[in-house]
């Protein structure tokens, strides 16, 4: 399934190995990987590698959509976004290099995946995490209709220990009253 999704400024796409050369740089910066559960850092090529090849089988297998955030119309990778099945509910998260923070674009897509998550994937409720010495990035799920739902450790690879996680989440009920306002 080669699915896409647009929005106003953005196209999210399945990663690809082009898109190799430019997601590395962005996820090697410490600022970026610190914020992510899974992001090793440093962060090289192969495992760009792995995490293209990693999405290719997932969404084969229909359990993760992940997309790469391209900027309209010249098509800059600016980071990724995706829509993880576990244990039947669908997480989200995010990342964007910092060249394109505070502009707005994290809530662009995440809204676009929002959607996509109830409208497509008739999703009951979705649910996202940030670390507590992120806020921005909560700011960004509350923007996109989440809310802090619980609080838990959360092991991130990039730092190498469990740090303090806030869970949002958003119900199909929630969502819709969102829609219609």
């Amino acid at each position: 399934m080669c699915l896409s999704l647009e929005s106003e400024r953005l196209l999210l796409r399945p990663p690809g190995r082009r898109d190799i050369p430019a997601i590395v740089p962005m996820a090697n910066d410490y600022d970026v990987a610190k914020n992510l559960s899974k992001m090793p850092h440093p962060y090289s090529a192969q495992d760009a590698e792995w995490f293209v090849n990693n999405c290719e089988e997932k969404r084969a297998a229909g359990t993760d959509y992940t997309f790469v955030i391209t900027r309209k119309p010249d098509g800059a990778v600016m980071g990724c976004i995706g829509l993880h099945l576990d244990n039947g509910t669908f997480e989200f998260g995010y990342w964007l290099g910092k060249p394109f923070w505070k502009k707005g674009y994290a809530t662009e897509a995440a809204g676009r995946l929002v959607a996509f998550a109830f409208d497509d994937m008739q999703a009951d409720y979705v649910w996202a995490g940030w670390f507590h010495d992120n806020p921005r990035s909560g700011n960004v799920l509350a923007k996109v209709g989440l809310l802090p739902n619980s609080f838990e450790p959360r092991h991130c690879l990039a730092r190498g220990m469990d740090i303090g996680c806030n869970i949002a989440i958003l119900r199909r009920e929630a969502y819709a009253g969102r829609r219609a306002a």
